[in-house]
This record gives C-alpha cells, structure tokens and sequence, in this order.
C-alpha cells in the first residue's frame, strides 16, 4: 500500500467514525495553533526558515541529479 492508499483510507476511515463538525473544529483549531505560533516569530525568521528549507530541497534536487547521472552513465 503506498501512501496515497494510506491516505485516502485514512480519509474514509475518519469521515466513517468522527462527525464532520468535529472534524472541521480540528482543523480550524490546527489552523489557528500554526497561526499563533507563527505570531510569535518575529517575519524575519518566518523568511530564513522558508530560504533554508527551499536551499536543502535544492541540496537534495542535486543529489538526486548527481545519482541519476551515475545510474546513467553506468547504464551507457
């Protein structure tokens, strides 16, 4: 099972069991949490984490290009 399937069972398993109005409370409160947390940052530290996360899916973009080039070349 991959993890789409993992999600979408996990999906019909939760609209099975937990009411919609308690569903949409949990996600308005989840909401407001990473809202409140996010007004304790000052905005500059809010762009640095987006800047380093964007530099280490770059690092990782490399990576992945460096190995498929080796499989590449191998495969030649």
């Amino acid at each position: 099972m991959d993890k789409e399937e993992r999600k979408q069972r996990m999906k019909e398993h939760m609209e099975e069991h937990i009411p919609e109005d308690a569903r949409e409370h949990y996600k308005q409160a989840h909401k407001e949490m990473r809202d409140s947390i996010k007004a304790l940052l000052p905005p500059e530290f809010i762009e640095h984490r987006r800047k380093a996360r964007k530099e280490m899916l770059k690092a990782a973009q490399a990576m992945i290009g460096h190995a498929i080039e080796r499989l590449e070349t191998k495969d030649a």
